[in-house]
């Protein structure tokens, strides 16, 4: 079920579901988010929540932690000890999920949510904490020593992309200024062509191939920054339609 309206412990005013066009710092996990979350209406405030922070349970537990039993929510780390992310590698800095083992994972609350998979125009892609193939991006398979983070990787295997470089991207982006406050004239955007690699769409077998494997590639990055940041369709849709149409 999706509130259109919360009360939340960690604000004092009621919060609304809006949906905004900018880019936001969420005040729970305090990581970037796009497109739905709950706002107070009062602007002064400027406060807002990732809809995974304003609803999260007490509890949750996750198909890739076998030997966790639950993970409990926390607004803060636990501890005085540093934590980062075991899906994205980021630091943890507010809201999170801690297992209860001894070596205890953690997980921010967006990444806890992850969608197992997502498939639109004949391309699927699927999350996976074990991947066979380096990441497109850094060319790794680890995305630090000892750190494995999650990755999705496409349904043929071709294409993997781990969620912390991705997250990276998008926020690099975010501070260069890519992002506009009126979207919708196409200027600057999201720059995927950071993400995408110009070499890994460049082929030998003709115009043909070529165009085909760029087509699939954009399709590909447009799903998985969709399932990381919530579909921010108005963000990417300029950039991919003047791509496509070269």
């Amino acid at each position: 079920m999706r509130y259109t309206e919360i009360d939340h412990f960690s604000h004092p005013h009621r919060l609304l579901l809006v949906s905004t066009q900018i880019p936001y710092r969420c005040d729970g996990c305090k990581e970037l988010g796009f497109g739905l979350c709950y706002q107070c209406p009062y602007e002064e405030c400027n406060f807002h929540l990732h809809e995974e922070c304003g609803n999260a349970p007490s509890s949750i537990s996750h198909p890739f932690f076998k030997t966790c039993k639950y993970f409990k929510f926390y607004k803060e780390t636990p501890g005085c000890r540093a934590r980062f992310c075991d899906a994205c590698g980021m630091d943890i800095n507010g809201f999170l999920y801690q297992c209860s083992n001894e070596h205890a994972h953690d997980l921010h609350p967006c990444c806890a949510k992850l969608p197992k998979s997502l498939s639109n125009n004949g391309v699927k892609i699927n999350l996976s904490n074990e991947v066979g193939s380096k990441c497109m991006k850094c060319k790794r398979k680890e995305i630090a020593n000892g750190v494995k983070g999650w990755s999705y990787v496409s349904s043929c295997g071709n294409y993997c992309y781990h969620v912390a470089c991705v997250k990276e991207t998008i926020i690099e982006n975010w501070k260069m200024g890519y992002f506009q406050t009126d979207v919708t004239n196409g200027e600057n955007g999201l720059e995927l062509q950071n993400i995408a690699p110009s070499q890994e769409v460049v082929v030998s077998s003709g115009e043909s191939s070529r165009w085909k494997k760029t087509r699939k590639l954009w399709f590909i990055l447009k799903l998985v920054v969709s399932a990381i940041f919530g579909d921010p369709v108005t963000l990417i849709s300029s950039l991919v339609q003047a791509l496509m149409s070269n």
